[in-house]
């Protein structure tokens, strides 16, 4: 492998990375599909004619990447994601713990939105593109780009607000049949 390939690759694979895992590529897969986006970028170099970014060319390939690979999951039945840990009594565990399941609410919820909305969304927030670079990556006008954006803000908004919904609920219930125990010792 040449020079110029290493020093792309090593350029380019956490950007990799994240979007495939932003784009449903299960944790365990990740590395064969970070694979397979490199061998595309290597057997296709030459072919890059320099119009867009190599960054937009890239996100590209590992978009294709990671549709191919929820198809192949779909058919083998597998379940995409991971599960959480059991939280630790220790405060940083703790910490560790609720950050993770706020990652894993996020991903839910970008699992669940539609993919216009998502791709806009994990190149302008999680990636940092510049909407001009989210809406040339994806081939759209930059005012359809930012009402995507807008409109999947907005999901995860209600995303988020139902879910502490549910929790305060079920916070309540926990500590009325609490109280309902202790009043019938």
């Amino acid at each position: 492998m040449s020079q110029a390939f290493q020093a792309l690759f090593r350029a380019h694979a956490p950007f990799v990375w994240r979007v495939l895992r932003r784009h449903g590529v299960a944790e365990r897969e990740l590395e064969d599909a970070a694979q397979e986006v490199f061998m595309v970028v290597h057997r296709k170099l030459a072919e890059f004619d320099g119009r867009a970014a190599m960054r937009t060319w890239i996100y590209g390939i590992a978009v294709r990447v990671a549709r191919d690979g929820r198809r192949r999951a779909h058919v083998r039945r597998e379940r995409l994601g991971h599960e959480l840990t059991e939280p630790s009594v220790s405060e940083v565990a703790f910490e560790h713990t609720a950050r993770r399941q706020l990652l894993a609410l996020a991903e839910r919820a970008l699992a669940q939105m539609s993919e216009d909305k998502r791709e806009v969304f994990a190149l302008y927030e999680l990636d940092q593109l510049t909407m001009a670079e989210v809406a040339e990556s994806l081939g759209i006008p930059e005012s359809t780009a930012l009402s995507r954006l807008y409109a999947a803000r907005e999901e995860i908004q209600r995303h988020v607000r139902a879910h502490q919904g549910q929790e305060q609920r079920r916070a309540y219930a926990e500590r009325a049949a609490s109280e309902e125990k202790a009043r019938s010792r």
